[in-house]
């Protein structure tokens, strides 16, 4: 029966079938340069072939029986280049016949390309953005996938990309296609599609991805992406931003290792600032890695294993053992131990 046939997820297309739907960015060029420089190479172009006629002029007549001038060679160029050919300058010898096969017609085609290069251009594109797709895929591991590209999503990207990560390892997946335009112009890959679906995530590379970032609009639409996420891929990092403090559980349930409660937070910190303001703005402070302080997290030194962590010159928050965090004070704590990791409080340079 029809309906018992199994239907080919998005991720198992051609490459070509996903042009439009996986977006690879490229470095933007302003079309004013990109037209100069084809005018450039167009002029170029014949000032070489009318170069290769004047040296060889012994060997071309024209109808007055004049000798070539290099005006006139260079009119020879342009009128064969363009493939027009009057028939008033013609090679007569073996050798400027056998220069107008071996360079003159390259130098044609060449020129021919470069006159229609716009529509060529426009021809090409979704090949090249079908090769591109093809070796993004074979390639792509250990990036982040960021689903939703709205507030949150964009400024969890500015966060990654001003602590060091680098915007061709971030790919954003998400169904509004004037966000995805934005995340392109930003230098990022995009997926368009819904991230609940297996196969747009898959699409997403995020069975290799190191982190997940779910920063939808829906508490429920979170739950659903983080359980196919996790599906995915068992050992990535998933961060997920919810409304409502309530469904913490079900985010920690469902797979996720980080949950931010962003009306919360931001109630909480609306409230410390109708009385000490200046705690906000450290808060904000150690959010922003571009400068002042910056919570940051780094390996223990050699040197370091067995001291307690207070008596470091870094201001240490905690300790990362064994992937669990635990808090400056705690008894576990008063010794390092090899293999734990520092959070601790770094500046940053401005």
């Amino acid at each position: 029966m029809l309906g018992d046939r199994v239907r080919p997820g998005v991720s198992d297309h051609p490459d070509f079938a996903l042009v439009g739907v996986l977006r690879i960015p490229e470095i933007q060029t302003s079309p004013w340069i990109s037209l100069s420089r084809r005018v450039a190479f167009a002029i170029a172009l014949l000032f070489s072939a009318a170069l290769v006629v004047y040296l060889g002029r012994d060997g071309y007549h024209d109808n007055s029986g004049d000798e070539l001038s290099f005006l006139d060679a260079f009119y020879y160029a342009t009128v064969s280049l363009s493939t027009t050919g009057y028939g008033d300058i013609a090679p007569v010898t073996a050798e400027a016949r056998l220069a107008n096969i071996v360079i003159i017609t390259p130098l044609r085609i060449l020129f021919l390309i470069v006159l229609v290069g716009t529509t060529l251009g426009v021809l090409t594109e979704r090949s090249r953005q079908a090769f591109k797709i093809q070796r993004w895929r074979r390639s792509v591991r250990n990036h982040t996938v960021v689903v939703g590209y709205g507030t949150k999503g964009r400024t969890a990207i500015d966060a990654m990309i001003g602590d060091g990560v680098q915007a061709s390892d971030i790919v954003v997946v998400d169904t509004d296609v004037v966000a995805l335009e934005a995340a392109a112009s930003a230098g990022l890959v995009t997926v368009h599609g819904s991230a609940t679906q297996s196969d747009v995530l898959r699409l997403a590379g995020a069975q290799n991805a190191a982190a997940v970032v779910v920063a939808t609009n829906r508490d429920d639409t979170a739950v659903l992406v983080t359980l196919t996420a996790r599906e995915l891929n068992k050992a990535a990092k998933i961060a997920v931003a919810i409304r409502e403090a309530e469904n913490t559980h079900l985010l920690r349930q469902s797979g996720a290792d980080s949950v931010v409660v962003s009306s919360e937070t931001a109630g909480r910190l609306l409230g410390i600032s109708t009385t000490t303001p200046t705690v906000v703005e450290m808060m904000e402070d150690l959010l922003t890695p571009e400068q002042g302080f910056a919570v940051a997290e780094r390996e223990v030194e050699a040197s370091e294993i067995g001291g307690s962590p207070r008596h470091l010159s870094d201001i240490v928050l905690g300790v990362v053992r064994g992937g669990e965090l635990i808090r400056v004070g705690e008894p576990e704590v008063d010794a390092i131990e090899a293999g734990d990791k520092l959070l601790y409080i770094r500046r940053v340079s401005k």
